[in-house]
């Protein structure tokens, strides 16, 4: 976790409020995994009913921008490939129970009123957030090439939103644990 980073501390407190216990992983140095170097992840969560996770945050303003900093009512879902692979790489590693999440952390603009009851809106030093988060895995097996020369890639706005989910939803305990518990 990167401490002058709003998004991500926005996320860590909203995890907080909601019962979770959050290790920030601190990125000063790149991390190994076996002998390989790997982008860390910016949070290791147990959920308040012992959802496992593995978290990484992208920050993106809502509403985004187009070509030539015109504001476009999108939500942004792009990240580097990088934190694709090495996302689904820690979760295996982290093992049973584990899963990897993107967190996507929108900064709403000041004028962006969200209808009442929506979940994981959250006010933070200021400021409003929307958390929602996609399984890595969902993510790698419908992702597209953003920009082959930055190594981005996204979703198809259909894509995401038949994938993305309140940031709670996964605090929760994966459909495999609930199964064996019953």
């Amino acid at each position: 976790m990167k401490s002058d980073n709003h998004y991500e501390a926005a996320f860590d407190a909203y995890l907080r409020e909601c019962g979770a216990a959050v290790v920030p992983v601190v990125e000063a140095r790149r991390s190994y995994l076996d002998a390989d170097e790997v982008k860390s992840p910016d949070f290791i969560v147990v959920g308040p009913h012992d959802a496992k996770l593995v978290v990484d945050v992208k920050g993106r303003k809502f509403p985004g921008t187009g070509a030539g900093g015109k504001p476009r009512n999108v939500w942004h879902n792009w990240c580097e490939r990088e934190d694709v692979e090495s996302l689904t790489r820690w979760a295996d590693k982290f093992g049973d129970g584990f899963r990897g999440v993107l967190a996507f952390v929108y900064h709403l603009a000041t004028a962006v009123e969200m209808p009442a009851g929506v979940p994981d809106l959250f006010a933070f030093r200021g400021r409003n957030y929307l958390f929602r988060g996609v399984l890595v895995g969902d993510y790698r097996a419908h992702m597209r090439t953003r920009s082959p020369r930055w190594g981005t890639v996204h979703l198809a706005t259909a894509d995401f939103r038949a994938l993305v989910k309140p940031i709670t939803h996964y605090l929760a305990p994966a459909p495999d644990v609930v199964e064996s518990l019953t």
